[in-house]
């Protein structure tokens, strides 16, 4: 899977949980919709779950050094 399709499936999954959510939070759902639309919301959660535990591990990868993982700070200026 690239990396662009994964950032794809990631943003348009968010985007559709928050619809859900804004569904459900509108009250204006029969049961059996809101069953159905929470059941959705499960999956999507997990998706985006499993595309963020795919981009820690990648992030890890990239900052091990000699098979030993390094700390960076967001807030440190890359080395150049």
């Amino acid at each position: 899977m690239s990396r662009k399709k994964t950032a794809v499936d990631f943003e348009q999954s968010l985007a559709e949980l928050q619809a859900l959510v804004e569904r459900l939070e509108s009250g204006e759902l029969s049961l059996e919709d809101s069953l159905g639309a929470f059941e959705q919301g499960v999956k999507l959660t997990r998706d985006c779950q499993q595309a963020l535990t795919q981009a820690e591990q990648k992030v890890q990868l990239l900052l091990s050094q000699n098979g030993e993982t390094t700390t960076v700070a967001f807030d440190e200026p890359a080395d150049d």
